[in-house]
Parts: C-alpha cells; structure tokens; sequence
C-alpha cells in the first residue's frame, strides 16, 4: 500500500517506510492513497488478537508476520486477553483502554509499534539505530517508553511539559528503567514541546540530526504505526455490544472520546471508513476547547490561553491528527499544506464551508470545565457504581450533552483513555474531602474508599528512583538529543 504526505502526493513510500519515517519530511502525516475494505462480518466475529491482525495487517500490509507480532506485542502484557474489555453501566457502554502495562489507551498501540518498527527495519534493510523522539501530554510517554525500554537498535527520548502532568504520570516517566531510554521535561506547556518535536524532525538532514548518527522516527500518533492498532478496539466494542445482543448487526452505534491530539477519535473515522456501523463520532474536550470549536465554526484558532486543567492529557492547542482529516474528507494535498501553513504563521485558519458541513456530518462536538469534570465522576460513581478519571469523566459528560441537545438515543460508547489511579487527588475530591497532599498516599486512600485495585504498575511508584530529572528550554532540545 502507497502512502504519502498529506501535504504532498509528490513522493510515495510504502507502509513499512511510513512507520520507520514517522514524519513526511515537507512536515505533513504520513496517509495511505485509499483505506483497505474489511470483511467486517468475520472481523467482529474473531477474537481481539485476529480482530488486531486482520485490522493493522490491513492498514501496514507491507509489515510481514503480521500475526506473530501481534501476538509478541499483546501476550501477558494486559489484564485480560480481551485487552479493552467493555462495561455496561446501565446508562452508557464504557470501553475500557488502560487494562494494559501503563495503564492508559496509549498501551495498545506503543505495545504494538516496537514490533512494527523493528519488523519495518529489517523489511527495509535499514543498517542505522533508530531514534524515537516523542512530545507528551502525560499518557505516551511512559508507554513509549515501556514499549521501547531496552529494544535492541532503538533508542528513545521523552519530552513532557515540566508540571504539566499528574505527579503519578511523572513517577512513570522519571523512573522508566532501560540503557536506551532517555526523560525531559521541557519548560512550557505540551504545544511547545511537541513544536519542538516536530523543530528536531525539520531540522534533520536524510532524516538524522547533525551530530548523530541515528535516523529518527516518533512514537507519537503522528506515525501511522501508532494510529492504526487504534482502530481495532472500535470493532472490538461493536463486537461486544452485539454479543450481549445489546444492537444487532448493522445497528449504528455513537463514540463519545475524549481527546486533544485527534488521533483516538480520528482511528475511530477510520473504522467508520473501513465499514463498521459507526454512527455520530463525538470529540469531548475539557477547557481547551480548540476542538470543540473547530467543530462547531469551521475555524480552528490556537491563539488562546492553555488551561491547566484535571485533565491534563488533553491540555492541547494545536492537534496534530486534524490534519489528516483534513485530507481524508478533501484529498487536497495543496488545501492542506495551505491550511497548516496558516496555522503556523497565523495561529487559526477556516476551512471551506461544504467541509464545514461534511465534517458536522460525521463529527459533533461538546466540552466540559473541571467543575462539571468533578461532578460526573462524583455523580458516576454514586448512580452507576463506576469510578472515572477525569478524562473519561469529561467524555461521559459531553455524552449526556450529545444526546440531551440531539435527542438521539442510540447506544452509546464512552472510550475511558486512563485509569483513575494516574489522577488520585483529582478523583477522590469528589468522592470525599481530603488534606492529604500527597498523591501516592491517595492510591491507597482511593482503592480503600471505592473497593476497587490499584494497578499493579502504579503501586510503590513513590519508593522507586528517580533516573531522569533534566529540565531544559524548548531552545535547547536538540543539544539534549545530540548529547545522548
């Protein structure tokens, strides 16, 4: 399968090039010319590790033994083989995606893209290590960095925003064990790392950095590597709801995510597009609502303040996986490059008005402050006997605002991104009142309260050493990265 940028259609790669590339190098997203048909009656009807073979075989078809990895990169590593198991509260299906080694959605695609990567550097015959620079908003760090720790040939650097993420998001990252691994924090907010990110990838000469000798890549879901195992745990929540013969088959179902980079709701799209009955795709976000304005006027305008919020992963003004909407539902390679290039020198830009109306076809969208954050998973809790973080939270808010103002009342799914242990203080606020300050002793506080586990990853996170501790200027993230 031939992909490109969705900027230029000028050079075409192939799919293993465009998860070892990561990044086009006129700045644009690696998109393949057209999306795979699926036979989705037989895809719902296998088990989550076919489902997952089937689905990214499909989308990376140029990645041999497609099988094999699948199984290398999943087996033992999540609390259940299910790997995203689904739960009917009553009210709405929530779809749980951090039953996995880290303990948030981004688990079942950096479990995924080591095993991709390393297969796509043999397929291509690529001699060189390969450098993962990754910018994070909490969650794909630390995963990156599980997936990655010690994986011969590869090395990674993390940059998260300093004191833009939860104290337990930090531990994770800071104590991340592995001769291969390197941690930054970068002073600013996640936008001016994941700028930064994106300065190191514009920098590169043949796709190395001056002074190194390693060829980069990104574990970001910039890289088509990262969103396609995505799709999967769509089919797998459908599959789900029609084996409790909650919908029968062809029924649409809606997707309420969560979301401030695009790239979860955008696999979403994609499984739509591939032919799963996926009803209204509705983007939730907190109050940095880029998206949810984007949505509504067609103008997508970054020049505003970055709140720091309860839900920190979704603290994001400029949401790299929009782009390829853009393409997908335009295929103007020129329109695009036209758009981002007014976004980077003028801060907003406004699509066309017939793409206005096609995009609110597909997609609605709603945010939620952490007031309302705060009281749903209070009010979850005590209804519905089901304990979210403050990113899901702000999902299951935004779906009752869906259907309150639509009046459509199809079934429901909430994608629940990360477990409420990575956000303690912030969760048992509303269930109780607390002094305590100390986000590790509120693990225990919090499973004592509610009767449910502390994840077996997230427990004495405190007690471990603390290995990554620079703090450096966005100015000075190459010398970091030429230094490792």
């Amino acid at each position: 399968m031939q992909y490109h940028s969705t900027r230029s259609k000028i050079s075409c790669i192939d799919s293993a090039q465009a998860v070892l590339n990561g990044l086009a190098s006129d700045g644009g997203l690696y998109v393949p010319e057209g999306l795979p048909a699926l036979d989705v009656a037989a895809c719902l009807q296998e088990d989550t590790f076919a489902m997952a073979t089937r689905i990214i075989g499909a989308m990376l078809p140029d990645i041999p033994d497609m099988e094999q990895l699948v199984r290398r990169a999943y087996t033992g590593k999540f609390e259940t083989e299910e790997l995203t198991p689904t739960v009917d509260t009553g009210k709405f299906t929530v779809l749980e995606l951090f039953r996995g080694p880290t303990s948030a959605f981004k688990d079942v695609a950096l479990c995924m893209l080591p095993q991709l990567l390393t297969k796509a550097k043999t397929v291509k015959g690529m001699q060189e290590d390969i450098l993962i620079l990754t910018a994070t908003s909490g969650d794909t760090g630390k995963a990156a960095l599980a997936g990655f720790a010690d994986v011969e040939g590869v090395k990674i650097c993390v940059f998260y925003p300093q004191g833009g993420v939860s104290k337990v998001q930090r531990a994770q990252m800071v104590t991340q064990e592995g001769a291969n691994v390197a941690v930054c924090a970068v002073e600013g907010n996640f936008d001016d790392a994941q700028t930064g990110v994106k300065n190191l990838f514009a920098a590169a000469v043949d796709g190395k950095l001056p002074g190194s000798d390693a060829r980069l890549s990104t574990a970001n879901s910039i890289n088509i590597g990262r969103l396609a195992p995505q799709i999967t745990y769509y089919f797998k929540a459908y599959a789900d709801l029609l084996r409790r013969k909650q919908i029968t088959m062809g029924e649409k179902v809606n997707f309420c995510v969560p979301t401030g980079n695009f790239g979860d709701i955008l696999a979403g799209y994609l499984a739509k597009k591939m032919g799963l009955p996926v009803g209204t795709l509705i983007c939730a976000s907190n109050a940095n609502n880029v998206l949810t304005d984007f949505i509504r006027t067609g103008t997508y305008d970054r020049r505003r303040p970055l709140h720091k919020t309860v839900s920190p992963s979704m603290d994001i003004l400029v949401s790299s996986n929009l782009e390829r909407l853009l393409y997908f539902m335009t295929k103007d390679t020129d329109m695009v490059a036209k758009l981002m290039g007014q976004l980077n020198t003028q801060g907003f830009y406004t699509v066309p008005q017939d793409l206005q109306k096609a995009i609110r076809e597909e997609f609605w969208a709603g945010c939620c402050d952490d007031a309302l954050t705060k009281e749903t998973i209070g009010k979850v809790w005590a209804q519905q006997h089901y304990l979210c973080d403050t990113h899901t939270a702000t999902g299951w808010a935004v779906a009752e605002q869906y259907q309150k103002e639509t009046g459509d009342l199809r079934p429901m799914v909430v994608l629940s991104t990360a477990s409420p242990y990575k956000f303690p203080a912030a969760v048992l606020s509303c269930l109780e009142e607390t002094g305590e300050a100390d986000e590790f002793k509120l693990l225990q506080r919090l499973s004592e309260k509610t009767g449910t586990p502390i994840p077996q990853n997230l427990r004495d996170l405190d007690k471990k050493p603390e290995r990554h501790t620079n703090v450096i200027p966005k100015s000075q993230m190459q010398a970091f990265v030429t230094s490792l």
